[in-house]
């Protein structure tokens, strides 16, 4: 049988969810036989931050993105990734970023190449009145819109009725069951130091219960030129509790902090779909996380392996969180039933649900 050429597309592989869900995928897909994977990066700044199969062929652009010409150097990564695109004549394109479906599109308009794309954010989040347009311009042309909840999928269906939808979840690689037993007095947060995230809120509640024996564990570093470590740095020095707050900055192995924290808290305002939230759940996390528009609701079983807070509502953060904190007996309850709750995104799952939806296999 002759192998069949999948191309993921996608800026780049920095630090980050859409990112890390690409990093999984690949590896998946490069060891189904009779695939050959190609992983084109065509942004600003291509990084590859998440280990890629040696059997993956990586495509970076030569050339570097000349902010001062940013037209010029726009239309030359076009170029380029149309040029990639050429050579590699894949059966399928696979590209991911909600901004950047659109600059893909454009750049492989006429091709002929089956091309899936999947927006990665908040879905009734406006993108600006000219991507909002080409969305509901381009979107009807490719050959399916894959996105990642339910909730999504109703929101996406109402602004582009003509498009083909498709629900794929994020993958996990499920670990062996972590005991309880042993953990330490840990909340744990991960996740890009940005506004949307209000790690700032996190940091304000933890301090405010007073709970000298627990520490608040926040990994992720400045993103979207928001520079929000030197504001949480400074924020954590006014409450004096730099002894119980630590900013861990971007860490490989996250690995190392699932495992030994107890509890997962995640404050974020804006999600297509939380992938740090079905990794704490795998490694036995119970999570307490704000109800925002897609993703939280359909992961967490409220009472069984976490707490749905009502957006913003910290009177209400605060208490689940001191719930968990007090109750031990509770929280290794929570921690026992947390991996199973996530099977279902197993990297295996869903690998072959996008294998499936994009080339048919």
């Amino acid at each position: 049988m002759v192998n069949k050429k999948i191309a993921l597309v996608i800026p780049s592989l920095q630090a980050g969810g859409m990112e890390r869900v690409m990093s999984k995928l690949a590896l998946y897909l490069s060891s189904v036989s009779e695939l050959e994977i190609y992983l084109v990066l065509y942004g600003k700044s291509p990084e590859l931050f998440f280990r890629i199969p040696s059997n993956v062929n990586v495509y970076l652009p030569t050339s570097k993105f000349n902010d001062k010409f940013r037209l010029i150097s726009s239309i030359g990564r076009l170029i380029y990734l149309r040029r990639t695109i050429k050579k590699i004549r894949p059966d399928a394109v696979l590209s991911f970023g909600e901004y950047w479906n659109n600059f893909v599109l454009l750049g492989l308009f006429g091709l002929k190449i089956p091309v899936y794309v999947s927006d990665r954010c908040q879905p009734d989040k406006s993108l600006g009145r000219v991507h909002d347009k080409l969305r509901k311009l381009l979107y009807p042309k490719t050959n399916g819109v894959i996105v990642q909840t339910m909730a999504a999928k109703a929101i996406y269906e109402q602004l582009m009725p003509k498009a083909k939808f498709q629900v794929i979840g994020n993958p996990i690689e499920l670990n062996a069951k972590e005991s309880y037993i042993g953990r330490e007095n840990i909340i744990l947060s991960i996740g890009r130091l940005i506004n949307s995230k209000h790690h700032d809120q996190l940091i304000s509640m933890f301090a405010e219960l007073n709970m000298p024996d627990w520490k608040l564990i926040i990994v992720g570093a400045d993103a979207l030129k928001q520079n929000n470590y030197k504001k949480l740095f400074d924020l954590i020095q006014s409450l004096k509790c730099s002894d119980r707050v630590i900013l861990a900055g971007n860490q490989k192995d996250v690995e190392i902090y699932y495992k030994k924290a107890k509890i997962f808290a995640f404050t974020s305002s804006s999600e297509g779909f939380p992938n740090v939230i079905i990794e704490a759940l795998s490694f036995g996390l119970p999570v307490i996380a704000y109800d925002c528009i897609a993703g939280p609701s359909e992961i967490i079983q409220d009472g069984k392996n976490g707490f749905l807070i009502p957006l913003f509502n910290q009177k209400v953060f605060k208490e689940k969180l001191t719930v968990l904190m007090k109750n031990e007996e509770l929280l290794a309850r929570l921690s026992e039933f947390a991996p199973h709750s996530v099977s279902r995104f197993d990297l295996n799952t869903i690998g072959s649900e996008y294998l499936k939806a994009i080339v048919g296999k």
